[in-house]
């Protein structure tokens, strides 16, 4: 897969970067701003990737990220010196909405390669908790932006 590290989109650099790793049995989920960046098509730009690995003890991560040209920036920032829009996070904490752990993201698959997402449901709610937890407006919006181009599950939320 080809990236243009300087004009690329979220959903260009994650699809990249997850499917880096998880060519390398590193198991991540996109989450927060970039999943809405994804859904919303455009219409709301994130400037950075959440993964959450799946494992939280993986030893080798900056070394695989180095692989493809990010370098560490802090105990969990990742930078391209050719992307200077956008950087990759590993948010310290496990996948969680609320008081909720049991989410099941959705799967995309890149040349043979599947890689997770959380689903428009999921990124609902996250935006919406945040909306409530924080008193965030933008999170709300984002949350609006997602449901007018997805179908949601209102049960769910």
């Amino acid at each position: 897969m080809q990236i243009d590290f300087k004009t690329c989109t979220e959903e260009e650099l994650w699809k990249y970067v997850a499917s880096h790793l998880k060519k390398h049995d590193v198991d991540t989920i996109l989450v927060g701003g970039a999943v809405v960046s994804i859904y919303s098509e455009g219409a709301y730009e994130s400037g950075d990737l959440d993964l959450v690995l799946t494992n939280m003890f993986i030893k080798n991560l900056p070394g695989l990220m180095n692989e493809i040209g990010f370098v560490k920036k802090g105990g969990r920032h990742y930078e391209h010196p050719d992307c200077k829009h956008l950087f990759v996070e590993f948010p310290s904490s496990f996948l969680e909405i609320g008081e909720d752990n049991q989410i099941i993201p959705d799967e995309v698959t890149v040349e043979s390669t599947k890689i997770k997402i959380l689903s428009p449901t999921d990124c609902v709610r996250d935006r919406l908790a945040g909306y409530m937890y924080f008193k965030s407006r933008d999170n709300f919006d984002q949350a609006v932006l997602v449901a007018k181009k997805h179908p949601v599950n209102l049960d769910k939320v």
